[in-house]
């Protein structure tokens, strides 16, 4: 369905999901187009971006780094937008931005969120190796990973937005680099086309044994993004003085209770402490102000020479978000996820 001037569609939380969500859980609406006031600007959405960090603040409550998304709010989220109309003396109409419009045909800002983008030629670039998951990747870890020539770097959901960037980079500065994603198809694009050393299927019910056999000197760095089986299998190959950026741990979101099994904590302070490991968890939001500028320069050089590639998963309709976010939830995507939602 197209946007038109007058009305504005946008999915809102209708339900707090229990466990994974499902479609249910977010309600497509149907709202004038908001008008700005003075020092406002009102945004049209190009491209959606979708990312796993959001199933957080579908929960009801609880600890977190950003605000839950409220009962009959708009999902939040980044997105490049287009300039509608503008009472702020810094945006014209037709400026491209990023800001955060969240999951919703129209928003209004007042400017402090947005960055303005320029003529930039692949806009949706800003939501994924020009934008926030490509400088998560750089930062943890060249700032926590720190991984030096010769070493060993495994990054799970390697072929994800975060994960292809960081294990490119990785090869970048002279690391062995092994990745554990979801399935044949990807873990040989991960090898072929990205430059992993090795790929492994994380559904491989023998994960564990090779892993080890992939890593026969250990592991240095290891990019947490995914948690469950896979950081078993890393645990017993860390290497002493390893590094682990705390990333995120995808195969928890969804979580109801505690794991089956026995209790992992034990062993795993025991190894950290052990083997002087360093574990840091880290939101990329507290880094923009002192990093982002060094992280531009970089990857866009990288991007444009072809040392790193970017492979975008992109779905067109914001109708279409609901879906294909769940699917990402369960490494359906392949690649960055963006919503086309209008030329």
């Amino acid at each position: 369905m197209p946007q038109n001037d007058t009305v504005n569609r946008r999915l809102v939380l209708a339900a707090h999901p229990k466990g994974a969500p499902t479609p249910q859980d977010l309600r497509l609406e149907e709202v004038p187009v908001p008008q700005p006031a003075e020092g406002q600007v009102l945004l049209r959405t190009l491209y959606l971006s979708l990312d796993p960090y959001m199933r957080g603040l579908m929960n009801v409550v609880g600890p977190s780094y950003a605000e839950a998304v409220k009962l009959g709010a708009p999902m939040a989220g980044g997105a490049v937008s287009r300039v509608a109309a503008s009472k702020h003396p810094h945006f014209r109409v037709g400026d491209l931005v990023l800001g955060n419009a969240g999951w919703q045909d129209y928003a209004l800002s007042d400017g402090k969120d947005l960055m303005p983008l320029g003529d930039m030629a692949r806009p949706s670039l800003a939501l994924g190796g020009l934008g926030m998951p490509a400088f998560t990747a750089h930062y943890g870890l060249l700032d926590i990973g720190q991984p030096q020539p010769g070493e060993t770097v495994a990054v799970a959901a390697a072929t994800g937005a975060v994960g292809s960037v960081v294990g490119q980079i990785a090869k970048l500065k002279g690391a062995r680099v092994v990745g554990i994603a979801g399935g044949a198809d990807k873990c040989k694009y991960a090898v072929e086309e990205l430059g992993f050393d090795v790929c492994l299927d994380r559904r491989d019910p023998e994960l564990a044994k090779k892993l080890a056999e992939a890593c026969p000197d250990g592991i240095d760095v290891y990019f947490e993004n995914v948690g469950g089986d896979v950081f078993d299998a890393v645990l017993p190959l860390l290497n002493n003085h390893a590094r682990v950026p705390v990333c995120g741990i995808i195969a928890h979101y969804n979580d109801k209770s505690l794991p089956d099994g026995p209790n992992r904590l034990p062993l795993a302070m025991s190894t950290v402490l052990q083997k002087r490991v360093r574990m840091e968890g880290f939101i990329i939001l507290d880094h923009y102000g002192e990093r982002f500028r060094r992280f531009s320069r970089e990857m866009g050089e990288w991007i444009a020479t072809g040392k790193v590639k970017v492979r975008e998963d992109v779905v067109e309709g914001l109708e279409n978000a609901p879906q294909a976010f769940i699917g990402l939830l369960e490494g359906k995507n392949f690649g960055k996820l963006v919503v086309k939602v209008a030329d």
